[in-house]
């Protein structure tokens, strides 16, 4: 599969949700609950995406998508 295959606010929810998700998993976060429910919301927006009705294997595309937000967010780091 080509990573390209992504659309653009695909992979900007996969990577918001990484960054809910470390922001969470922080010692002593701030407004868990606001957090919680930022999570919920990019977790909906990410499984009922309707690019997934286009591909054949869903769960290896999910994995690359997670793969390359997380590529994507090392980048902006460094």
């Amino acid at each position: 599969m080509d990573v390209t295959d992504f659309p653009d606010d695909l992979v900007q929810t996969q990577a918001a949700w990484n960054a809910t998700y470390q922001a969470l998993a922080a010692p002593r976060p701030r407004d868990t609950t606001a957090l919680r429910r930022c999570l919920l919301l990019l977790s909906v927006r990410l499984w009922w995406h309707p690019y997934w009705e286009t591909v054949p294997s869903v769960p290896a595309a999910r994995s690359e998508l997670r793969h390359l937000a997380r590529a994507h967010g090392a980048v902006r780091a460094a």
